[in-house]
């Protein structure tokens, strides 16, 4: 009956009017009803489709009607752009297909992580409890979802159908089964396997979760922009793919699962694959227009030399939170929760020379997180790439982070982070106001406090720096006429430190800082050179 009640959630797709599916998907049912004529009564009192609950979505923190949006140097797309893409068009991807029990109003859970104790799946920067404390956390994140109880048990082959051996799989079901009002059980692994899955709910009578879904449906309550909800989109589809695998399985044990559709030629399972596959090149094109655009803005950027410092580090460290200490952005509202942060905002500050800069807000990482999830935001993390400069902003008062600073370096080395930015990137140790007599025995870091606004002023010092010596800019005293527009020039496209006026001479020695190109252009235009 579950199986039944998952496929029938397809039906609306198919039953879209004006495509071949609206055949196929007749054929379908009259199919289904001929198998399974008692079953399929029952499927009719079925809804349809569970819209996503946006209500369920809400996250604990109160959030201000604005924060969602985008604010500073905003990245939003132009309605005049040949890449615009409707709001409804994105929407409709987003809402179309979401993976069965997640979105499903409150949920009682159980966390199991399985702690491996030896082997290449150890883990040797962290520890079993604080790998628990993060689960927690990220159940915690979630409006209507609770933490019922946790268990860590010992395993020596994470990859095994049930994870545990049979003595620990026993006594654990036992524990899931006499525990009340569990609703769900979090497995805190990277990925459960279709079979996996499967084995679980099964034993254990309730959905099953690993840190992919989870994160993915954080991730969905998140999202505010089309970029991120067409990213989660597409992250989405393996999911979705894996569970049809489940799906079709119970169903050919049934003897219903291969039965072709209507004289198509194609099975309901090539049909629901084919579906999928289409769904994922509409995100992907919509993805490649966003990503054109996003390419545009960047060009833009360039070529008004502007220098950009993407803030970057594990969830919940405080880039936010030193961002707005540094731009003086009111727009920001930084959040205590995990991966409060899921769209690229850029917003302009200025450094102590005046020079203006443009600070990045990027996605936060974390650890065990399969590859797909980050290629799906990969548009987004292209903006790194792009920098001038980057700061790696870490939570120095959180128990892992070592851990959680190897994570980040090598998500940015599978992201094949030019040499150039990584030799020149900055780390910063943030939130020394909650670590008592802190000391650091870590070389070339910088100690500020974003939440106090502490070091911040040694921060931009550095940042400007950095951004001198990277971008090829250079500081000079030039000689200007004040008859000329040659000041207000230099305002316009240089950083203007300082200006000694000769009132007698009717000139001045303005110190400049400006760029290669910018100062090949003013003495074309003043000087004749």
């Amino acid at each position: 009956m579950t199986t039944l009640r998952r496929i029938h959630s397809w039906l609306p797709i198919l039953l879209r009017p004006c495509t071949q599916a609206c055949q196929i998907a007749a054929a379908s049912t009259c199919r289904l009803h001929q198998t399974f004529p008692h079953r399929c009564l029952k499927l009719i009192s079925v809804p349809q489709f569970r819209a996503f609950a946006l209500s369920a979505c809400r996250l604990k923190s109160t959030r201000d009607s604005n924060s969602g949006q985008r604010t500073g140097f905003t990245e939003d797309e132009d309605d005049d752009d040949e890449d615009f893409i409707e709001d409804s068009e994105v929407e409709e991807l987003f809402q179309q297909q979401i993976p069965a029990g997640i979105g499903e109003g409150r949920h009682s859970v159980f966390i199991v992580h399985p702690d491996v104790k030896w082997g290449s799946r150890k883990q040797h920067l962290t520890s079993a409890e604080l790998m628990m404390a993060e689960a927690v956390g990220l159940v915690n994140t979630l409006d209507n979802w609770r933490v019922v109880d946790m268990i860590t048990l010992s395993t020596k082959t994470p990859e095994k159908k049930r994870i545990f051996g049979k003595g620990n799989f026993q006594s654990l079901t036992e524990k899931i089964r006499q525990t009340p009002g569990i609703t769900a059980v979090f497995v805190n692994v990277e990925r459960l396997s279709p079979v996996s899955e499967k084995e679980l709910e099964v034993a254990w009578g309730v959905k099953v979760f690993d840190r992919y879904s989870v994160v993915l449906h954080i991730f969905r309550c998140n999202a505010r922009t089309k970029e991120a909800k067409l990213q989660i989109s597409l992250a989405e589809i393996p999911l979705l793919r894996s569970r049809l695998k489940n799906e079709m399985a119970n169903l050919d044990q049934q003897g219903g699962g291969s039965r072709y559709i209507g004289g198509s030629g194609e099975t309901l399972f090539e049909v629901q694959q084919r579906l999928l596959k289409e769904r994922e090149m509409k995100i992907r094109s919509a993805l490649d227009r966003l990503r054109r655009k996003r390419h545009l803005l960047r060009s833009q950027r360039k070529h008004k030399e502007i220098p950009v410092v993407s803030v970057l580090g594990y969830t919940n460290c405080g880039k936010t939170t030193l961002i707005k200490a540094l731009t003086g952005d009111s727009g920001l509202q930084p959040r205590n929760q995990l991966f409060a942060t899921l769209d690229v905002t850029v917003h302009a500050g200025r450094l102590p020379s005046h020079m203006t800069v443009l600070y990045v807000d990027t996605i936060g990482f974390l650890s065990q997180l399969p590859h797909q999830l980050i290629d799906s935001f990969s548009a987004t993390l292209e903006d790194i790439k792009h920098s001038d400069l980057l700061l790696h902003v870490r939570d120095i008062s959180h128990p892992e982070t070592v851990n959680q600073k190897e994570n980040v370096l090598n998500v940015l080395q599978n992201l094949q982070i030019p040499d150039r930015l990584m030799d020149s990137m900055i780390e910063i140790h943030n939130k020394i106001d909650i670590v008592d007599n802190y000391q650091s025995a870590e070389l070339n870091v910088l100690p500020i406090s974003a939440l106090q606004e502490r070091g911040l002023d040694d921060l931009k010092k550095a940042v400007e720096e950095r951004i001198i010596n990277c971008t090829g800019k250079h500081i000079l005293d030039l000689q200007v006429d004040l008859s000329t527009p040659q000041l207000s020039w230099l305002y316009k496209e240089a950083t203007v430190q300082d200006v000694q006026v000769n009132a007698d001479e009717g000139s001045a020695v303005v110190k400049v800082i400006i760029s290669t190109a910018a100062y090949g252009r003013y003495q074309k235009l003043f000087t004749g050179r």
